[in-house]
């Protein structure tokens, strides 16, 4: 218990921290600067992205790794899940590498008049870099404890991969998926360093909400205060709303 509540202290006690620092009076006026709602209106439009990219993505990935077997596998799944102990400035530099104007395939993107590098696509790329492994690692946790068993009576009685997958994989899969689009989402919302390395910080363009923050914090550290938490209050409503107890849904 003792642990436990140190552990506790350690996670609270600097939030509570911030919120004694924060000028409450003049907070409305803080938060609704028109560049801190245009950061904030972009973070979550650029998160809700690039969460509906790592589904679409992860998905398939994850029913690759927890149900084929091929050579190399373990490597496979180091690589994908690499982001997760990557730096993040380093993900913005190999996505910078990759589609800058100068990049691998930058350059093909660019003769086509395509710019990916310092655009709002290139922030929900960054954002889908790093919160991708969540979203694979709690959906393949979820196939390999669920096992195979009942996709393969399914099968034997006639379903088709398509319907196996529908009646049976997805709402198998489902807990996981949720709970790793929320942590995906999470993860998005406070992306930083692959985003500014990668996407730059443009207003309105590519400057996220952290990314405000920052800057915010060298001119106003009051602003920079209020916005964080701004951001801690989305997450935590995100994270409640979608983790609330199986007895009260």
């Amino acid at each position: 218990m003792v642990l436990a509540a140190l552990g506790a202290l350690l996670l609270l006690l600097p939030l509570a921290g911030m919120a004694a620092t924060v000028e409450w009076a003049q907070l409305p006026a803080l938060v609704t600067s028109p560049s801190a709602l245009a950061a904030l209106g972009l973070s979550l439009r650029t998160a809700v992205a690039s969460t509906a990219l790592c589904v679409l993505l992860g998905v398939p990935m994850a029913l690759v790794l927890a149900r084929t077997r091929f050579p190399g596998q373990r490597v496979v799944r180091a690589l994908v899940l690499l982001p997760l102990v990557l730096p993040p400035v380093v993900g913005g530099l190999a996505l910078l590498a990759t589609f800058g104007r100068r990049g691998l395939l930058g350059e093909t993107f660019g003769v086509l008049g395509i710019q990916i590098a310092f655009s709002t696509t290139a922030v929900v790329l960054a954002q889908t870099f790093v919160a991708l492994p969540f979203l694979v690692l709690s959906v393949e946790a979820t196939l390999r404890a669920s096992g195979a068993r009942f996709e393969a009576v399914a099968a034997t009685l006639g379903a088709r991969p398509g319907t196996v997958f529908r009646r049976v994989t997805v709402p198998l899969v489902l807990p996981g998926l949720l709970s790793g689009a929320v942590l995906a989402f999470a993860r998005a919302l406070g992306e930083f360093g692959a985003t500014l390395t990668f996407a730059g910080s443009l207003e309105g363009v590519t400057r996220t909400l952290p990314l405000e923050i920052y800057l915010q914090r060298e001119t106003d550290p009051d602003a920079a205060v209020a916005l964080a938490l701004v951001l801690v209050a989305v997450a935590v409503i995100v994270m409640v709303g979608t983790h609330r107890p199986a007895a009260l849904r």
